[in-house]
């Protein structure tokens, strides 16, 4: 039986999973970049110019949105660590796009990294 992990492992073979130094030219030039995390995740902080579709609707939000139906796109996906991403970009290659790339390490690497991200502002009420 194949746990979560083997089934990253598997995905990542079989996808373009690009650095985070590769990554800011890559979302430059991406007609779509897509975080795959939870809502709350997103809301907390994700990268600019992120559209949020959560994993688990993925496959619903790509067919179900006119903007989002062509197979030819250039689309970055990422995610918290880059499990759920892989597992993302596999499925987008089965859904027929071609032009799928993955960030390694998702967000955490991506902060890590000191890579500019999108913060909610909570005023201050004082």
């Amino acid at each position: 039986m194949k746990t979560a992990h083997d089934l990253v492992a598997q995905a990542k073979l079989s996808i373009q999973e690009i650095s985070i130094q590769d990554a800011s030219q890559a979302i430059e030039t991406a007609d779509v970049l897509i975080d795959v995390r939870e809502a709350d995740e997103y809301a907390a902080g994700h990268l600019a110019g992120a559209i949020n579709i959560p994993r688990g609707l993925l496959e619903f939000k790509m067919t179900g949105e006119p903007h989002l139906a062509d197979r030819n796109l250039h689309i970055v996906v990422y995610c918290k660590t880059s499990g759920r991403a892989a597992l993302s970009a596999v499925a987008l290659h089965q859904m027929g796009y071609v032009h799928v790339q993955s960030i390694a390490g998702g967000y955490d690497a991506w902060a890590e990294a000191k890579m500019p991200v999108v913060q909610p502002h909570i005023p201050d009420f004082e």
